[in-house]
């Protein structure tokens, strides 16, 4: 998702707060042109300009109360709407082929061992990141500086890693702390050919 929805309990209806993470995407740019082929082979060159960015909360909230998650679909005058993957790859313009990728939950020392093999950084930097975040997550802005370092020794396998999965940490499977990404997701670009 591009943007997380956090509640506060206000009386009878919640304030809403919308956090846009493609910003953060926006920020850090396109992706270094020796891995552009990598980054476009993937899918996910859209989503680098893919930015969601509404002045009109209540158009959000009326979604938001019309959602029933027991159903996984929106409750509308007209009828019952539900998200399909042809309207995913309409509107959000993602390929829809092949298997699903079945993300199964890390424990610390797997993402560790992930890190240090698919970002070339040291063991005891991700286990102090990795305290840091409180569990098998990294910081957006450790990234950031991953990615600038190695772009400068020119790793671009290790460069496209960090860019990838930056770019999905902010878009696809952002979190509400709108700071860190799960390592788990950097398991997909292990084999960027």
């Amino acid at each position: 998702m591009l943007f997380g929805i956090i509640y506060t309990s206000i009386l009878e209806r919640p304030k809403l707060k919308l956090a846009s993470h493609g910003r953060k995407v926006k920020k850090f740019g396109r992706p270094a042109p020796k891995i552009e082929g990598l980054v476009a082979a993937t899918g996910l060159t859209p989503w680098i300009v893919c930015l969601v960015d509404t002045g009109d909360q209540g158009v959000i909230f009326v979604f938001v109360e019309r959602w029933h998650k027991e159903t996984s679909s929106f409750h509308l005058p007209v009828g019952e709407l539900t998200i399909t993957l042809d309207d995913v790859a309409s509107l959000l313009h993602l390929p829809i082929i092949g298997a699903f990728h079945n993300f199964e939950p890390l424990h610390v020392d797997e993402a560790v061992i992930m890190l240090v093999e698919l970002l070339e950084v040291s063991g005891e930097e991700v286990r102090a990141k990795a305290a840091q975040c409180h569990g098998a997550y990294v910081c957006l802005s450790w990234l950031r500086d991953i990615y600038q370092t190695r772009c400068e020794a020119r790793h671009w396998i290790v460069v496209a890693h960090a860019y990838l999965l930056h770019l999905v940490g902010c878009t696809l499977f952002a979190n509400k702390s709108a700071t860190h990404a799960h390592v788990v997701h950097l398991d997909a670009f292990r084999d960027l050919a």
